[in-house]
């Protein structure tokens, strides 16, 4: 079988437009297209990690609306175990965004749905989290339910992810003993440490940080700089893959699935980073967010240019 990959996070409708450049408070501007699109960091990152390789299961909440219908049939489509995604009365998540001709995006949440995912809903799903052997978080469900949820799977002894997004203040720091690989990016690592991330050297200082802080291991993730690891004992860089960039929307949780469908199967940390590097360079060659994600055949295929 597979390994086991939970995701315990969010969904949300993405409201995706294109301008030929990011507006201006006060500002309005004529937009060029318009779609919707599955989309949420935490079915993102099921969505990846289903695609390349892993036997996916998702924890999270929708809304009794059509977008929620949606949502839940799109993890569906993937093979995404869905039993633990909860229908609630109301409206869905949505991400509002806005993509320029630079292929940089703004994005606004409203959190919807998400916001009933409480540690006791969470805890409805015990025998999931009890079966993975990764769970992933993220930030855009509530933090008490996001704290159960590390806290949960270091009692089960299982490996513990959180990708810190969207985050703009440090976490509560008896997150940290409970996480075994913290991925943040540059703007969340500087958030997260207190220190300004504007540089491969400034990012290493970051993520030192964040190890004395009590993450077991940080990956920060550079963009086309590629990404920097550290566990205290040692910091090494991995270049990113030269790809031309169309839509950088899900890079990271491409990469963030990718890592962890490929540690899970047994690679080594240097090669599943390798790895979810290539799946997160694929992804923004194409446009949307689960729409570019790649599977893992085209991660195989992938030739360096």
């Amino acid at each position: 079988m597979p390994a086991k990959v939970v995701v315990v996070g969010s969904l949300n409708m993405d409201l995706v437009t294109r301008a030929p450049r990011l507006p201006r408070g006060g500002e309005t501007l004529i937009g060029e297209s318009f779609a919707t699109v599955s989309g949420g960091k935490g079915a993102n990152q099921a969505v990846a990690a289903a695609r390349l390789g892993a036997q996916v299961s998702m924890v999270g909440c929708v809304g009794s609306d059509a977008y929620g219908k949606e949502l839940r049939e799109a993890l569906l489509a993937e093979q995404i175990d869905c039993q633990a995604v909860s229908v609630v009365d109301g409206s869905s998540g949505v991400a509002l965004i806005v993509v320029d001709d630079n292929s940089q995006n703004a994005i606004v949440i409203v959190a919807g749905a998400n916001g009933a995912l409480t540690p006791a809903v969470i805890g409805c799903f015990d025998p999931v989290l009890q079966a993975a052997d990764v769970i992933i978080c993220q930030l855009e469900v509530p933090d008490a339910s996001v704290g159960h949820a590390l806290a949960r799977g270091r009692a089960l002894g299982k490996t513990v992810i959180l990708n810190p997004a969207p985050a703009s203040r440090p976490l509560p720091v008896d997150w940290y003993a409970n996480i075994d690989y913290l991925i943040p990016n540059e703007s969340e690592a500087s958030a997260l440490s207190g220190l300004p991330v504007d540089s491969r050297q400034s990012a290493q200082a970051a993520a030192n940080r964040l190890v004395e802080m009590g993450a077991g291991k940080v990956i920060v993730t550079l963009g086309a700089d590629g990404a920097l690891f550290a566990d205290g004992a040692r910091v090494e860089h991995f270049p990113a893959p030269s790809v031309k960039a169309v839509d950088t929307t899900a890079a990271g949780d491409t990469f963030v699935g990718g890592f962890a469908a490929a540690l899970a199967s047994g690679k080594s940390e240097a090669d599943a980073i390798r790895f979810g590097q290539v799946a997160a360079a694929l992804s923004v060659t194409c446009a949307g967010a689960q729409p570019s994600i790649p599977t893992l055949s085209d991660v195989q295929a992938f030739k360096t240019p």
